[in-house]
């Protein structure tokens, strides 16, 4: 049993190499390529910290602002205006609200994003065809990590995995990531969101 465990190791090693090998980005072209996403959509898989899964689409207008709009079941979160807030459909409560500045995605989303800043990155390495970059807010390390994974040629948003300040992790995987894109401002709106549902 143990030299079948060997050679599985060994086999899934190889398969592991078999890509060709890219260069690391450096923090410098992925700092450039995050400040040049003014505006991006992409479908998403996310899965949550207890295994559940769940798909949507994405909408993103730097600075500050987001909408992840979930398929199925009308979860909506919004980002804008400094705030998060998650309209749950199954909740008769207000939706939950909280400082944008408070989550690991702010770190993405600001106007200005500076990877080399000192501490912000907490790990940074290639895995043969990805660049994998850990960051943290410096001032608030408490506030937990985003990891975000890169490839190359061109470079390109693939994942990121948010760790929150309790520990727990939520991936988020990109599909189709398409850059630009001409989003009104109420899509983005928590305000319009609450009045509409009024």
């Amino acid at each position: 049993m143990k030299q079948i465990r060997i050679l599985l190791a060994a086999i899934f090693s190889l398969a592991l190499a078999l890509p060709a090998s890219a260069a690391k980005l450096s923090l410098a072209e992925i700092s450039a390529y995050l400040n040049s996403l003014q505006s991006a959509s992409s479908d998403f898989t996310q899965v949550n910290s207890d295994g559940s899964v769940s798909t949507g689409k994405l909408f993103i207008k730097r600075p500050g602002r987001a909408r992840f709009q979930y398929d199925n079941n009308n979860l909506l979160v919004l980002a804008s205006a400094n705030r998060v807030a998650v309209f749950d459909p199954k909740s008769n409560q207000p939706p939950e609200q909280y400082p944008l500045t408070k989550t690991p995605l702010n770190l993405i989303l600001a106007r200005q994003i500076d990877l080399s800043r000192s501490n912000m990155v907490t790990g940074y390495r290639s895995d043969g065809s990805n660049t994998i970059v850990t960051a943290q807010d410096p001032q608030h390390p408490e506030y937990g990590t985003i990891q975000l994974v890169f490839s190359e040629g061109p470079v390109t948003l693939k994942q990121w995995v948010i760790t929150d300040e309790s520990g727990q992790k939520t991936s988020t995987i990109l599909k189709n990531l398409k850059t630009g894109g001409n989003f009104g401002q109420l899509m983005f709106s928590i305000d319009a969101e609450l009045a509409r549902r009024r």
